[in-house]
């Protein structure tokens, strides 16, 4: 597995080895050993969610803060996607800015999300099934969501309509969002 960097400290996109036959492909999509020895970090995963989703859907910009801060292992196993973060880390130097990148599960690509980022995604496809391993449980009372268009962000989807549900066109502002979080 390669493990490369992004501009954003600790978000890691994770390239497995892929053995291709004529029966098709395997991969690792993850090996704690590999992970630890070549990031230096401990993570342990304790729940695994999934979507189904539509072409032209916008999930996000989603967190847990405080003690339920989630750091997320992601990768489109059908279909394409947008993946977006947005660093929310108190006295990062790249604080509110964002790191984007097309997850397709005809590349097999992971992204590794550490605590802290708010994490949002467009799909590009219909029936793309979206993948994520979480390394704290799910806390209703520490959720929280980034407006996904919010201005300050710039952030450029690749949609021209996206569907919203109702929670995510209710998020907050980043500068509306940081003083809950730190």
């Amino acid at each position: 597995m390669r493990i490369d960097t992004t501009p954003l400290a600790g978000l890691l996109v994770l390239r497995p080895t892929v053995h291709r036959d004529d029966r098709g492909h395997f991969l690792e999509s993850f090996n704690h050993r590999a992970f630890v020895a070549a990031t230096g970090r401990e993570v342990r995963f304790v729940q695994d969610n999934e979507s189904l989703s539509h072409r032209n859907v916008l999930r996000g910009l989603h967190l847990q803060a405080g003690a339920s801060a989630q750091a997320k292992l992601v990768r489109v196993a059908r279909g394409a996607v947008l993946d977006v973060c947005v660093d929310l880390r108190a006295g990062s130097p790249t604080l509110g800015r964002h790191f984007s990148i097309r997850l397709d599960g005809r590349e097999p690509v992971l992204l590794f999300i550490p605590e802290g980022f708010a994490h949002g995604l467009a799909v590009l496809e219909d029936d793309t099934l979206f993948q994520y391993k979480c390394s704290q449980y799910w806390d209703p009372a520490a959720e929280r969501t980034l407006l996904w268009n919010d201005p300050e962000l710039g952030i450029d989807w690749g949609l021209t309509d996206p569907v919203v549900n109702a929670k995510d066109r209710g998020g907050l502002r980043l500068r509306d969002l940081l003083p809950t979080l730190h």
